[in-house]
């Protein structure tokens, strides 16, 4: 963080600690910062996390998205307030705090209660009003900070595989059957128990939801298992749940890769560019996972997207 980071993280701290007391007379105390990131920075003080969006966050689209978690609590983390505050210019958010998926514990993770909630959220109508996922957007914006980072040997497949999406998925086109409900950036980091420790899972972050294509919430997911880092049973897992709580975004029987193709080789690039771009700002190689999504795209840039889908047919 940077020296004039450090005042704004210290008053998030103190809001966060304001709010908290506000809610119990009795309060623990404790904070922690939970994450520093150019898209958000997330503190902790006992029971209530405060999180101050990126800049430029457009508020009315914020407000819209706090006011679909709130109305679905089983689904969504509801926020303590269904406006945006504003702190030194930034948009906040304060939530309840609740448990995350265990990071070192790659057995116990949720894949049944993930695919099951993102089920459900795809079979619920979304507001009229509801701006688009951010996904495609997202994906887009990591390819362009891998342009702009420098040369690098990954990068070429990389852009290569990203050169044979079709526009929509480059985020420069609008996304087709663009009705449903959707997260956008669903992975296993994005699920707490709540209320904390033992409640049910829910999900959380509503940065980038919105309506759209409902496969992309299943592609990152997908990519992990094309590239060989998630592995088939678990795979297997989340597919059969998702598809068993009637999820709208595959088929319920058959091949479900002629709907994943095309997002998961999307959020593969986007792994990888984010892989590439983070291993030049550190002049140090790519890991071996970091090496494997790059290869991927290496692979993906060979066979085009519609003729991995006509051979699953």
């Amino acid at each position: 963080m940077t020296s004039a980071a450090v005042p704004f993280l210290a008053d998030l701290a103190a809001e966060a600690r304001a709010t908290a007391h506000a809610r119990s007379s009795a309060c623990p105390c404790g904070a922690a910062t939970l994450a520093d990131r150019p898209d958000g920075l997330v503190v902790r003080h006992a029971d209530t996390v405060a999180k101050a969006h990126a800049p430029g966050t457009d508020p009315a689209e914020l407000a819209g998205r706090l006011t679909v978690a709130a109305r679905h609590p089983d689904l969504l983390l509801p926020p303590l307030e269904r406006a945006p505050a504003d702190l030194h210019g930034r948009l906040t958010t304060f939530w309840p705090y609740g448990t995350p998926v265990a990071p070192d514990d790659p057995d116990a993770a949720p894949w049944e209660a993930a695919a099951t909630l993102l089920a459900r959220l795809h079979r619920t109508p979304a507001p009229a009003d509801l701006p688009a996922m951010r996904g495609p957007r997202k994906a887009a914006q990591a390819i362009g900070r891998l342009r702009e980072a420098g040369p690098h040997p990954a990068a070429a497949p990389v852009l290569r595989a990203w050169a044979t999406l079709p526009p929509w998925a480059r985020a420069e086109a609008p996304m087709p059957g663009t009705g449903t409900l959707c997260h956008g950036d669903l992975h296993l980091g994005q699920l707490i128990r709540h209320p904390a420790p033992d409640g049910p899972w829910l999900l959380i972050d509503v940065d980038d939801l919105g309506v759209g294509l409902p496969a992309w919430d299943l592609a990152r997911p997908a990519a992990w298992y094309a590239c060989g880092l998630l592995p088939p049973d678990e795979w297997t897992r989340f597919l059969t749940a998702y598809r068993e709580a009637g999820g709208p975004a595959v088929p319920a029987e058959g091949d479900p890769w002629p709907a994943l193709d095309i997002p998961a080789r999307a959020l593969t690039a986007q792994t990888a560019a984010r892989a590439v771009t983070k291993a030049l700002a550190a002049g140090r190689p790519l890991d071996e996972v970091e090496q494997s999504v790059v290869d991927a795209c290496d692979r993906m840039a060979t066979v085009p997207p519609q003729l991995a889908q006509d051979r699953a047919k």
